[in-house]
């Protein structure tokens, strides 16, 4: 017996047209924002989980949380960003709402 695979982003466009599917996934984008972003930082710096955990003074299960989604405080962030000789920046974006009728 072979095993079919679909490809993640077939799946994700399929999932994407179910409206209850897309609004958790809409509400998730700040988490998923900071996990990118926190992935993205320790990659760049060449780190392991383990190496910036080491760093910081916490475990390397913590660092797989914060990359997983959950949203750290900002103290562990800067010392996310110490640990990964980066800068923390926070900042606030506008919302684009839908016209009104």
């Amino acid at each position: 017996m072979t095993k079919k695979f679909i490809p993640v982003e077939a799946a994700i466009n399929d999932w994407m047209k179910d409206p209850e599917f897309r609004a958790a996934y809409d509400a998730l984008e700040e988490e998923f924002s900071v996990a990118e972003a926190i992935i993205k930082a320790r990659a760049e710096a060449d780190m392991t989980q383990e190496e910036v955990a080491a760093a910081m003074g916490t475990t390397q299960t913590a660092v797989a949380r914060m990359e997983g989604g959950h949203l750290p405080s900002t103290r562990t962030l800067q010392r996310f960003a110490d640990a990964t000789g980066t800068r923390l920046r926070i900042s606030f974006e506008p919302v684009r709402r839908k016209a009104s009728r």
